[in-house]
C-alpha cells in the first residue's frame, strides 16, 4: 500500500509542477478558480497515470513510465514554443495549416535555444527519475480489490472535477463554459490547464464539437450616436438586399437566426464617396504604427494621416497572415477550424474582392511578392474572384531568392500592367518585406536598409523591424508617384491594413518606441487603418473598429451594393457602435472593455452595467459562431445563389 501511495504522490507532483511551472512561464498570473480547476483535474489525470503504469509487468510498468515522463514535458514545450512563435497555442486543428507551422522552422529552432532553460525546467522530473531511478519502487496492481478502488478513486475524482466545473454554470467563458459549451483553445489551456487542453482539443478534433450558441439581436444603429437628428438619418437606408432564406433555414437554424435577428448597417454620408474609382487595397505584412515616422519613413506618415483617420483601429492577431487576411478579405472573423476551409478555396463568395469589382466592370488584378502556393494563398485568392494571380513562382518577375523579398520590386513589377488601364481597376497586394526574423543578419531587407536605421536609439530588433518598413514606405512612395504621373492619383483609392502586429517582437520591444503603453490583450494589437484619396479632406474617426470592418466600410464607401447581415464586420462609417474581438474573446467597444481571461469589464460609458456585459458577449458568440458555420459549410452559396 505504502509503494501505491507513493506512486501517486510522485504522478501528482510532476503533473502539478508541470502545470503551474507553465502558468508561470507563460502566463504570470494565477486565479483560484484555474487553480482548483488544474489541481481536481490533475488528481484525476495522476491516478490514471498511476493505473495506467502499474498494471503490467514491472518491466514494462517502468517503460510506461519514462514514455510519461518524457512524451508530456515535450507536450508543454510545444505550447511554449508555439506561444512565443505566433502569440497563440497549439491545437491540432493547425496540422491542415501544417506548412504554415514548419515556415517558421528556423524561428522555432531559434526559440528553442532562446528558451533552453525553460525547456529544461520541464524535463526536471525525468532527470531525477532517471537519477533516482533505483528508489522508485517496482511493483504490479494484482489484488483485485486494490484495482477496484484505484478504479472507484478514478471514478470519483473525475466526478469531483465535474462538480467543482458546474458550479461556475452560469458564469461566461467559465471552466464549465470552456468544457461543454465553447471551443476556445487559449483559455483552456489558461484556466482548465494544459493537459486538460490537449485532451478536449483530441476529443473535439475525432468527434467534432458543436458550440452552444444563443442567437441575440445585434445592437441597431446607434441613432444618438451619430449626433444627427431623427429625421435626418431616416432618409438612410440599410445596406441589405433581398435575400431567400428559404435554402438555409432548413439547412442551419444559427445562420437564419442570425441573419433574421441582424438589423445591419445604414447607409450614412459618405456613401458611394468612391464610386467608379479605382482601388488599391494592401494587406501588409507585420505593419504597425511603430513603423511610422516622419523622417524614415514619410509616405506611411502621409498616408496614416490624411483621409480618414482611424483612431481606435485594431488588427486582431488570429494565427499568423492567414488569419489577418482572411479578416481583411472577408468580412469575418476567423478561428483555427475555419482556415482550414478557407485554405481549400472551395468556397464561394459573391461578396469577394475581385468578383464584386468584376461586376462593376473593373480590370482586377492580385500580387504578393512570396511564393503562391505556401499556406495555398493561390487558392483562396482564386475563390474571391481573382484570375490572374500572380507572385513567386507564378508570374512575379522579382527576386524571389532573398528572404524576405522586396515589395519595391513588387510595385515596380506590376503597377504597369494597371495604370494604364481605360477601364477602373481593382488591385490587391499583399507584401512581405515586414516579415520577420528582424535581425540584420537573418532578414535581406532589414540588412538592404541598416544603415538609415543604425542611429535610432533602440534594440537591434526594433531597428531591424524599422528597417523593413522602410521598404514598404519606398515601395508606396513609387505606388503614388506613377500614379501620379499617370494622372491617377485623384481617381484612386489606397485602403491599408496589417495582417497582424509584428508579434515576433517582444511586449517590452514594441513599448521602446509606442507613444503609449502596450499590454499583452488590447493595446498590442493598436495599429493603423489607411483609407486614403488625395481629394478626401482629412475626418478622424473615434469609433472602436477591426480588420473583419474594413470590407463592408469600403463597399459603403464605393457605392456597392451588398447585404451587411452578412459580415461579422460592419461598415466603420455608419452609426452602429464599434466592437473589437480578440482572438481569445476578450472585447472592446465604444462603450467597454471585457478581459474573458479575469471575466472582468472596464466601463467607458454612463450606461454600461452587467446586463450589457452580457449581451455583448452574447453578440461575439454569434459572430463567430457564424462565421464558422457559414465558411464551413459553403453557405453563401445558398443565401446569395440565384
Amino acid at each position: 500500500m505504502k509503494k501505491i501511495i507513493y506512486t501517486h504522490l510522485l504522478n501528482l507532483g510532476f503533473l502539478l509542477y508541470l502545470e503551474f511551472l507553465f502558468q508561470i512561464l507563460v502566463f504570470k498570473e494565477f486565479n483560484i478558480t484555474w487553480i482548483l480547476n488544474i489541481f481536481l483535474y490533475t488528481i484525476f489525470a495522476s491516478i490514471f497515470i498511476t493505473i495506467l503504469t502499474n498494471v503490467f509487468s514491472p518491466k514494462v510498468n517502468k517503460v510506461l513510465l519514462y514514455i510519461t515522463y518524457s512524451i508530456l514535458p515535450i507536450l508543454y514545450s510545444i505550447q511554449l514554443v508555439f506561444k512565443n512563435i505566433f502569440n497563440a497555442f497549439f491545437s491540432l486543428s493547425l496540422l491542415s495549416l501544417s506548412d504554415q507551422v514548419l515556415s517558421f522552422g528556423s524561428e522555432a529552432i531559434g526559440l528553442i535555444f532562446e528558451n533552453i532553460l525553460f525547456i529544461i525546467l520541464f524535463f526536471i522530473p525525468l532527470i531525477l527519475l532517471i537519477i533516482f531511478r533505483k528508489r522508485i519502487p517496482d511493483f504490479k496492481l494484482r489484488d483485485k480489490t486494490i484495482v477496484l478502488i484505484e478504479i472507484f478513486i478514478l471514478c470519483f475524482s473525475l466526478g469531483l472535477f465535474h462538480i467543482y466545473l458546474n458550479s461556475s454554470k452560469d458564469e461566461y467563458l467559465s471552466g464549465y463554459s470552456l468544457y461543454y459549451e465553447v471551443r476556445e483553445n487559449s483559455l483552456n489551456i489558461k484556466k482548465l490547464g494544459v493537459l486538460n487542453s490537449y485532451k478536449l482539443d483530441l476529443v473535439r478534433t475525432i468527434f467534432g464539437f458543436e458550440e452552444k450558441v444563443n442567437i441575440v439581436p445585434s445592437d441597431p444603429d446607434n441613432e444618438e450616436s451619430s449626433g444627427k437628428d431623427e429625421e435626418e438619418i431616416k432618409e438612410y437606408s440599410y445596406n441589405r438586399e433581398d435575400l431567400n432564406l428559404e435554402r438555409i433555414k432548413n439547412k442551419s437554424s444559427l445562420v437564419y437566426n442570425y441573419i433574421n435577428s441582424n438589423e445591419g448597417t445604414k447607409q450614412n454620408e459618405y456613401t458611394g464617396i468612391f464610386k467608379g474609382k479605382n482601388l488599391i487595397y494592401i494587406v501588409a505584412e507585420s505593419f504597425d504604427e511603430i513603423g511610422i515616422s516622419k523622417e524614415l519613413t514619410p509616405t506611411l506618415y502621409k498616408l496614416a494621416n490624411s483621409g480618414f483617420i482611424f483612431e481606435n483601429f485594431y488588427t486582431p492577431n488570429y494565427l499568423s497572415t492567414i488569419g489577418g487576411e482572411f479578416q481583411a478579405l472577408t468580412g469575418l472573423h476567423p478561428s483555427q477550424e475555419l482556415l482550414k476551409t478557407w485554405r481549400n478555396g472551395t468556397n464561394t463568395y459573391p461578396y469577394g474582392l475581385a468578383n464584386i469589382y468584376k461586376d462593376l466592370g473593373y480590370k482586377t488584378f492580385a500580387y504578393h511578392d512570396h511564393t503562391g502556393y505556401f499556406q495555398d494563398r493561390y487558392k483562396y485568392i482564386k475563390s474571391l474572384g481573382f484570375d490572374n494571380f500572380k507572385a513567386c513562382n507564378m508570374g512575379l518577375n522579382i527576386n524571389c531568392k532573398r528572404w524576405p523579398e522586396s515589395d519595391i520590386e513588387m510595385i515596380n513589377a506590376t503597377v504597369d500592367e494597371y495604370i494604364n488601364s481605360t477601364s477602373p481597376f481593382m488591385v490587391y497586394y499583399m507584401t512581405v518585406s515586414g516579415h520577420f526574423e528582424y535581425t540584420f543578419s537573418g532578414n535581406s531587407i532589414a540588412s538592404k536598409n541598416k544603415s538609415l536605421v543604425a542611429s535610432l536609439p533602440y534594440s537591434e530588433s526594433i531597428k531591424a523591424y524599422i528597417a523593413t518598413q522602410i521598404e514598404l514606405d519606398k515601395a508606396l512612395e513609387i505606388l503614388l508617384n506613377k500614379l501620379e504621373s499617370a494622372n491617377k492619383l485623384d481617381d484612386t483609392v489606397i485602403v491599408m491594413m496589417a495582417d497582424h502586429y509584428p508579434y515576433a517582437l517582444t511586449l517590452d520591444e514594441m513599448n521602446e518606441v509606442s507613444t503609449y503603453k502596450r499590454d499583452n490583450t488590447f493595446e498590442i494589437n493598436h495599429n493603423k487603418l489607411i483609407i486614403y484619396n488625395s481629394e478626401l479632406e482629412n475626418i478622424n474617426i473615434k469609433k472602436v473598429a477591426a480588420s473583419p470592418d474594413v470590407l463592408p466600410t469600403v463597399y459603403n464607401l464605393f457605392g456597392i451594393n451588398y447585404d451587411s447581415r452578412l459580415f461579422t464586420g460592419s461598415d466603420i462609417l455608419s452609426t452602429n457602435d464599434g466592437l473589437v474581438i480578440f482572438q481569445d474573446r476578450s472585447w472592446i467597444s465604444d462603450k467597454a472593455i471585457y478581459n474573458s481571461s479575469t471575466n472582468t469589464y472596464e466601463v467607458k460609458a454612463k450606461d454600461v452595467n452587467r446586463e450589457y456585459i452580457d449581451k455583448i458577449n452574447n453578440i461575439v458568440n454569434n459572430k463567430l459562431a457564424f462565421s464558422k458555420e457559414v465558411i464551413n459549410n459553403n453557405y453563401y452559396i445558398d443565401i446569395l445563389g440565384n
